[in-house]
């Protein structure tokens, strides 16, 4: 059986292979071939897990239980191999929030045999990325409130770090920062004019904005016409995605300085849609706030409609050497 789990008003099912497999689903036998053939099985086993059960969706909810399904452990011990798998059924090279409440599920099964750290392997299909993406996961109290820091890495930023192209990129100024304009973004609101492409592993698109006001409404993001116009901006080329300006997909959040090392951002996921938090896309947004001289290293808060994330910016002699994601995740009953 699935169990559900809700980090910052993310919620993730997660599954181990074998109780997959009992509810007739074909999963191979190693993460690496499951994510080979995902076109074989993701498809099924979100409608299997992910979807509310006949008569059981709340009105006014969203098409799916969860915002995702989380396949794994496939080993007994750490190292842990995990499969992230989009409502869409496509799988993400990273999701800090999944990854956060896979540790949770981790630690719950009792697999985490000691406080010094174990390393998680994101298996995926996106060509062009490093294939398993590979996490260090650190249990911490933060605040008094226990959950695990994440190594997110070393940032990369600029265009070809996300694969975005094509004519409707053009350069722009932040500040002393260079951005970029995303003509398909702007088009959609003219305070949309500033965008730093970050990858975090995962690539995103940070729309940076002067204000609180100039940030799509949480409500707004759902519903049409401007669901339907990022979807085709967001999501990969195919059937719901254009692929422009990345084809293979882009992350897309909207930033605004609100003082002090604190950020409020929106976020709408490539494959997924508008969340309610985003673990890398909080990471992303800071890096990007960093970049244009909004924050310092050091701790910096990422506001969602669904919690505050605190992200930790490690730099040296100008450069950002690493990011850490701190979260936490609980049981759903």
């Amino acid at each position: 059986m699935a169990t559900f789990y809700d980090a910052r008003g993310n919620v993730y099912a997660v599954i181990s292979p074998d109780a997959l497999r009992a509810m007739g689903i074909d999963l191979p036998a190693s993460a690496a071939q499951a994510a080979l053939s995902r076109q074989c099985w993701t498809t099924r086993a979100v409608a299997t897990v992910c979807d509310w059960p006949t008569g059981e969706r709340p009105q006014g909810s969203k098409a799916h239980r969860s915002d995702g399904l989380l396949v794994g452990p496939f080993q007994q011990a750490a190292p842990f191999d995990v499969l992230i798998v989009n409502t869409d059924g496509t799988l993400a090279e990273r999701s800090g929030n999944g990854l956060t409440i896979f540790s949770q599920s981790l630690a719950d099964s009792g697999r985490l045999a000691n406080d010094e750290g174990f390393t998680l392997h994101v298996h995926h299909d996106h060509g062009g990325a490093i294939n398993p993406s590979s996490i260090d996961v650190f249990a911490a109290t933060v605040e008094g409130v226990p959950g695990f820091w994440l190594d997110i890495g070393t940032p990369d930023f600029g265009p070809a770090a996300v694969g975005a192209v094509g004519s409707g990129l053009s350069e722009a100024r932040l500040g002393d920062a260079v951005v970029h304009r995303v003509d398909r973004l702007a088009r959609l609101q003219p305070d949309w004019h500033s965008s730093a492409f970050v990858r975090v592993g995962n690539p995103h698109c940070v729309t940076l904005v002067v204000g609180i006001g100039s940030l799509p409404t949480f409500e707004a993001l759902h519903n049409a016409p401007l669901n339907e116009a990022l979807t085709r901006i967001a999501f990969a080329r195919g059937e719901f995605g254009d692929g422009e300006p990345c084809p293979a997909g882009i992350n897309l959040q909207w930033a605004a300085n609100v003082g002090a090392n604190r950020i409020v951002a929106r976020v709408f996921e490539r494959g997924e849609g508008p969340t309610a938090s985003s673990g890398t896309s909080a990471s992303a947004v800071a890096c990007a706030a960093w970049r244009v001289g909004w924050v310092s290293a050091g701790l910096v808060e990422v506001v969602m409609p669904g919690g505050t994330a605190p992200v930790r910016l490690l730099a040296e002699e100008g450069l950002l050497r690493q990011v850490h994601l701190f979260g936490t995740a609980k049981l759903q009953q």
